[in-house]
């Protein structure tokens, strides 16, 4: 009876390992997961900022040049903004189907790769 008692024990204690491995190994993942989602996200905005500086720039030139062009530094400026603001409502029209949709698929597809 004893021995029987002992090899319990040790199957017992090898459960327990085992469960104690897997628990490790899904934080492992889970952790391996998120810091690939967060930096690509992250770098995926260092260039995204980098490319609105950019912007930024070439549409002060822009403003500046038009605003040369027609006699008024001011229409310039108007001009760019009237520009904006139909970029503005073309985006907010399709603003699911250009920016939500694949952006949760880049997560989602970043989240269940397997390495």
């Amino acid at each position: 009876m004893n021995d029987r008692a002992t090899t319990i024990e040790i199957l017992f204690e090898k459960v327990e390992d085992y469960t104690r491995t897997t628990v490790e190994l899904a934080k492992l993942k889970v952790i391996d997961t998120s810091a690939d989602v967060v930096s690509s996200l992250i770098s995926r905005l260092t260039i995204a900022i980098v490319f609105a500086m950019f912007l930024l720039l070439l549409n002060f030139g822009l403003s500046f040049w038009i605003g040369e062009l027609l006699g008024n530094f001011y229409c310039g400026f108007f001009i760019m903004a009237a520009l904006y603001l139909v970029l503005s409502i073309v985006l907010y029209s399709y603003k699911d189907q250009w920016i939500k949709i694949p952006v949760s698929n880049f997560i989602i597809t970043k989240m269940l790769k397997n390495k």
